[in-house]
């Protein structure tokens, strides 16, 4: 985050342009860091020390540490603490910038003072963003009084870096009563406290279209209601890790269906965090025990239970699809049918899923557990009750481990976590259907 949010600082300073911070972030991963650079910007040397010790090595057989040591410019000790920052982006991102305007290390150093003063940051803080600390830079940012809101965002950072991309930064966090948006994507955890997380597109879906693209790895477009589908799904796994964070302090909550809001407005208190993916912006949006309302109307999906290839009997074997999420359920379909199963019929809630499964009798139902209507859990406690045989895979968020305990219990002969594994899904069917 780093390298984004100081090279949008000298976008903004006119130091460079956006093109140039573009083609510094790209290069970073293939940049090999010298130490002489990190010498410099550490202040163990000036830039002539640094050179000198360079034309020198055109000279002799040696590496730059071992020269550095021999001039007297630095111990042994210095040069392996300089070697332990090989590895920093923050480093090479400094060296770019330098070979790129041509201009000094000490010259680069100097804007990222002025970086730090422009932002406010504490030396531990700036050091925790230099080395992507996420637990100790994110406080500088989203510092809220009521609770969990700091330590939701540090999740969501997590998850952002863990399943999406790290081509992103976040500003300061905002506190609102209320907001008007293009696009909003929310849902709720409710029990022991009230908590909301979402994310907002308050101009535009750009940022919506950002993150859900890199999050399931395929292109989308603001037009598609598959892009909030997407964003649904990386709302459910950040919810279902934290509310599986706070149950081990005892803090129950359960988790309700993702909503999805388009033109309308947030009615109530709550936090907003800028986030720019890609340089596209969106926000994150967190509430905790307020009454929030993130909209009047939903937007609702129009889906209806689809048969799929009944006709076929060829296949290795039939399975019927459960899940509210039009993208989730066409990305399964996508990975079983090419495996040589047949998709039978798919389903948008535990309800249509018990109605289909008496219909057609797959050999395996997968059933996803956050659905409106009937969730995942009761859908399987009917179907196990009109057929004990049934052989069902509970589709599960990551951090639903209560659930999925539940669900065995009643039943369910495997699971799978999204985001998908293609080698779980066809493993979970060979060994259930052969």
């Amino acid at each position: 985050m780093f390298s984004q949010l100081f090279g949008n600082y000298l976008v903004g300073q006119n130091f460079i342009s956006e093109q140039e911070l573009a083609d510094i972030v790209q290069k970073q991963s293939e940049e090999k860091l010298k130490l002489g650079t990190i010498a410099v910007a550490r202040g163990k040397l000036s830039e002539e020390q640094a050179k000198e010790i360079n034309h020198l090595q055109f000279q002799m057989d040696k590496r730059f540490g071992d020269i550095a040591v021999e001039q007297g410019y630095l111990t042994v000790s210095e040069v392996e603490e300089l070697l332990a920052e090989q590895g920093s982006e923050y480093m090479k991102f400094l060296q770019i910038l330098a070979e790129k305007k041509q201009i000094s290390v000490e010259l680069c150093n100097e804007k990222l003072v002025e970086f730090q003063k422009y932002w406010g940051f504490s030396d531990r803080e700036m050091s925790a963003l230099q080395e992507n600390d996420i637990e100790n830079f994110v406080p500088a940012f989203v510092y809220a009084s009521k609770p969990y809101v700091t330590e939701l965002a540090s999740l969501v950072i997590r998850n952002l870096i863990r399943f999406v991309t790290d081509d992103f930064y976040i500003g300061k966090i905002k506190h609102v009563n209320e907001c008007s948006y293009k696009s909003m994507v929310t849902q709720k955890l409710a029990g022991g406290h009230e908590i909301v997380l979402g994310f907002i597109g308050e101009q535009d879906n750009q940022g919506m279209v950002a993150l859900a693209s890199d999050f399931v790895k395929i292109p989308m477009d603001e037009q598609s209601p598959d892009t909030y589908d997407a964003v649904s799904e990386f709302v459910n796994i950040c919810n279902g890790l934290f509310a599986t964070d706070l149950s081990v302090r005892n803090v129950d909550l359960d988790m309700e269906p993702p909503l999805i809001y388009m033109n309308q407005e947030i009615d109530g208190d709550g936090y907003v965090i800028p986030l720019y993916i890609h340089g596209k912006e969106l926000k994150i949006f967190i509430a905790v025990d307020n009454s929030v309302q993130g909209g009047q109307e939903p937007f609702v999906r129009t889906s209806v239970p689809e048969e799929g290839n009944v006709e076929i009997k060829s296949g290795k074997g039939t399975v019927l699809i459960v899940d509210d999420s039009v993208l989730i359920r066409k990305i399964l379909s996508h990975i079983v049918e090419n495996m040589g199963y047949v998709v039978v019929a798919e389903a948008s809630n535990g309800a249509e899923g018990v109605e289909a499964y008496e219909k057609y009798h797959p050999d395996v139902i997968t059933l996803d557990i956050t659905m409106p209507v009937m969730d995942g859990l009761e859908a399987l406690s009917k179907i196990m009750q009109s057929d004990k045989k049934a052989k069902a895979i509970i589709i599960t968020a990551a951090g639903q481990q209560s659930k999925v305990i539940q669900a065995l219990k009643l039943g369910a002969e495997r699971f799978l976590m999204k985001p998908f594994n293609p080698e779980e899904v066809k493993k979970a069917l060979e060994e259930l259907i052969g």
